[in-house]
């Protein structure tokens, strides 16, 4: 008959937990920023192309840009991990 593990081997740790959310929010982090940059380029962009009457360009522009800052700051911040 195997032996059961007891209830204490199994619930993680006080630092272990810590280091668990510690992670997390960074990994959170790191795909908002990816995200945020891209949607916030892309919207600045459309918004100058109706302002100026240059569309598409400056939507792809910023697209290009935003997806560029965005993978920078996500390997900065994966890096942490």
């Amino acid at each position: 008959m195997p032996s059961k593990l007891s209830l204490k081997s199994q619930v993680p740790t006080e630092p272990d937990q810590q280091e668990a959310n510690r992670k997390s929010g960074i990994a959170y982090g790191a795909a908002l920023a990816l995200f945020m940059s891209v949607a916030a380029l892309c919207g600045l962009g459309w918004a100058l192309d109706r302002w100026l009457h240059t569309a598409p360009w400056l939507m792809v522009a910023g697209i290009v840009l935003g997806a560029a800052l965005g993978f920078y700051q996500f390997v900065r911040l994966t890096s942490r991990l």
